[in-house]
């Protein structure tokens, strides 16, 4: 029996092209034939979700140069992580509303650069509204994959994370069932309070190729199971009837080694499945910074290498969703 395509999903839009969460991202996404789209939310100080990558925003927005706001750069630590910048909840949404977007790899990308302070910051809203019109507009279902970004976090700053994306989901129209819709978060209790909210959807469990999530972090110290364990079989035998699937850094399949040669594909997708778990994937690029080391080409950092052999082994692992940086040449390559 044929294997179906993985579910091809526009990461951030199509941000190969255009600055990533822009609306000409996710026009173009759209455009190009994706099957879904994949928004990122974090939360303004009004308690409004805008679509950002993170929460400090001076590398996709050009608020470094608005003199209005130079006094609200300060350093804040992050699930962890100490940073310097400005962050979306030091800013009302009108104040954000204001700003515009930014390539962020803008050496690496030079086209997309191009595009650079062109295009306003979006909201949650706009994001499923344009999707909805999309979706309309081709004749066809296209899906939103919505990642929900430092839930800890932004509770211990007084938000209820999982609140405010149910309230908004069901405003737009998003939580009756009729629509696609999957939730994912590298923090599982969020995910876990939107299923005790009654919001019908996919919940995929992200997990990073290290590290520990946040949320179990804050709760249990060093007692918090990695990433890693949880990708383990015990640790899929404890996600079994808790979520829909994993999605995981594309290193946990390719597993390269030490000379950057892949000898994947690894168990973890054959493991997920047998317990019923979908596997998604990310992120598929083409430029040789993003490759494994035996797949790149001559070039510079930005020129495409052999991406198709590493994809191939992505596709051949049995994956059930792909995220894209390049949506057309992802659609072209996972449909085929």
């Amino acid at each position: 029996m044929p294997r179906r395509s993985p579910l091809v999903i526009g990461h951030r839009g199509a941000p190969g092209y255009r600055p990533e969460h822009s609306r000409s991202s996710y026009d173009l996404a759209l455009e190009m034939g994706v099957d879904a789209v994949e928004p990122d939310v974090v939360v303004t100080r009004d308690g409004v979700l805008v679509v950002r990558h993170e929460n400090e925003i001076s590398g996709t927005t050009d608020v470094a140069d608005r003199a209005e706001f130079h006094e609200r750069r300060t350093t804040k630590t992050i699930d962890g992580a100490e940073l310097t910048g400005w962050f979306t909840e030091d800013f009302t949404w009108d104040e954000l509303s204001t700003l515009r977007c930014r390539e962020r790899l803008p050496k690496l990308r030079t086209t997309s650069a191009s595009f650079d302070d062109e295009q306003p910051v979006l909201r949650l809203r706009d994001v499923l509204d344009l999707v909805r019109e999309g979706s309309l507009a081709q004749g066809r279902e296209i899906g939103v994959v919505l990642e929900i970004k430092h839930a800890t976090y932004f509770s211990a700053l007084g938000w209820d994370v999982a609140g405010l994306v149910a309230a908004e989901l069901r405003e737009a129209g998003w939580a009756e069932g009729r629509l696609p819709l999957t939730i994912e978060s590298f923090e599982s209790t969020v995910l876990y309070a939107l299923q005790d909210r009654g919001i019908p959807a996919s919940y995929i469990y992200l997990l990073e190729a290290a590290g520990r999530p946040f949320d179990l972090v804050a709760a249990r110290g060093k007692a918090a199971p990695t990433y890693r364990q949880t990708a383990a079989p015990a640790g899929l035998d404890a996600l079994v009837g808790q979520v829909d699937g994993i999605s995981v850094d594309k290193r946990m399949i390719l597993a390269p080694d030490k000379l950057g040669r892949a000898t994947g594909p690894t168990r973890l997708v054959a493991d997920a499945h047998e317990r019923g778990l979908r596997v998604f994937t990310w992120t598929a690029r083409p430029e040789n910074a993003f490759l494994v080391r035996e797949f790149r080409g001559a070039g510079s950092p930005g020129s495409f290498g052999d991406y198709e052999s590493e994809w191939a082994v992505l596709r051949d692992a049995g994956i059930d969703g792909v995220f894209v940086d390049h949506a057309d040449l992802g659609v072209a390559f996972f449909r085929r």
